[in-house]
């Protein structure tokens, strides 16, 4: 039999072949394996994930800050922290002032589109019973050694509601040295007619030395005001809520409380610091949307603002919570201040746009907006932490 005697060239060819033929093979595997990985389960969750966290950033306006110190001594160091309430076609804001002599006081705003607020009282609203901090009396006032004019006197951070024709506005205040939560309320027909000298109370709700940042839902549950006066519960699935028939008796209670400060770090979500409920629960057909303030691992001492939902049947349940912090203080006006705080106090619904206002900088009065719907679908979506089998069961 002859034997076939191959020349180089044809060897050479013939090599090529095959090692074209293997890096074929080879391209369509790998290609394989990444469409496989691209259209399997997890990762689509996963990238479905980040697209809907982007969609759970709120969207600064471009006429931020929206009110800024006043010209009269009682606002001209900061307005800031603003409660709001949307009223006879206007958004209204009740704001914390700072004055020359360090003392917050409330003042009012109105807006006919929730932006441009064409009216601002040239006085407070209200002034608190107390104002002045007894242990600071005879000190003077520095805003330097007290950028934020925290915890030198007077009420702060209010928060608004509208219950039943009444509007309820929460504050913390100082009451002979301790810090409490009060609350005082007025009719709506006395509020739009800025009949101011109106208000009731106020009225105390807490009981401890150290109290702050209590909320009320805007209508009331199960026939009784509901008090969102912790969102640290038992686990990271609970808030803390008190219900009650009379806001009047709720001091004299006694229920835990949590003080922020006084609670361990603990991981959840994008944060490892959980401080306090922002403004008040917005109702929505998917729970109860709540904006709280906590700090995360990387940069613990800026104020980030988180968002969840709780249950609409059983609001002390945590349905749903944001990956990633929603509000973030990155802007100049936002630092320029106490530098790194995004503060919520107020959120309202207008035409389906959800409108956060917030204070920057403990300075400056500013406002974030998105889609109610689009912002819903995000949050639950791109949710984080999953909800155990237990909670899923419970919830459906």
């Amino acid at each position: 039999m002859a034997c076939e005697w191959y020349s180089k060239e044809d060897i050479f060819m013939n090599f090529l072949f095959w090692v074209n033929i293997i890096a074929l093979l080879f391209s369509f595997f790998v290609i394989g394996a990444v469409l496989g990985a691209v259209f399997s389960q997890p990762i689509r969750e996963r990238v479905a994930k980040l697209l809907h966290l982007e969609k759970l950033l709120l969207n600064k306006s471009s006429h931020n800050p929206i009110l800024r110190p006043g010209r009269h001594p009682w606002n001209a160091e900061a307005v800031f922290n603003p409660g709001a309430a949307v009223l006879d076609g206007r958004t209204h804001l009740i704001y914390r002032a700072v004055g020359t002599d360090g003392v917050s006081r409330l003042g009012y705003a109105s807006s006919p589109d929730g932006i441009l607020f064409d009216k601002r009282l040239p006085y407070p609203m209200y002034v608190a019973r107390t104002p002045h901090n007894p242990a600071h009396h005879l000190r003077r006032y520095s805003p330097m050694r007290y950028p934020s004019g925290g915890s030198w006197g007077g009420c702060e951070d209010p928060r608004v509601v509208v219950i039943e024709g009444r509007v309820y506005v929460t504050f913390n205040m100082f009451e002979n040295w301790m810090l409490r939560v009060a609350v005082i309320s007025m009719s709506v027909e006395d509020f739009l007619a800025e009949r101011f000298e109106k208000w009731e109370g106020p009225i105390i709700l807490s009981h401890g030395t150290r109290d702050k940042n209590w909320v009320l839902f805007p209508q009331k549950i199960g026939g009784q005001f509901a008090v969102l006066h912790s969102i640290i519960g038992e686990n990271e699935h609970r808030v803390r809520i008190e219900y009650t028939d009379d806001l009047t008796t709720l001091k004299l209670r006694d229920f835990k409380s949590p003080d922020p400060q006084k609670i361990s770090d603990k991981l959840i979500a994008w944060h490892v610091h959980t401080r306090s409920a922002g403004p008040p629960p917005i109702k929505t057909t998917k729970g109860w949307l709540v904006f709280y303030h906590a700090n995360d691992a990387k940069e613990g001492h800026r104020y980030k603002l988180g968002a969840m939902l709780l249950d609409l049947v059983d609001p002390t349940k945590v349905l749903y919570r944001a990956a990633a912090p929603v509000l973030v203080p990155d802007e100049l006006y936002e630092n320029h201040g106490k530098p790194g705080i995004v503060y919520a106090g107020g959120a309202v619904v207008r035409d389906g746009k959800l409108f956060v206002y917030y204070g920057g900088a403990d300075k400056v009065v500013c406002v974030a907006t998105t889609p109610l719907d689009e912002f819903l679908d995000a949050l639950i979506h791109g949710s984080q932490p999953a909800l155990t089998e237990e909670y899923k069961t419970e919830a459906d």
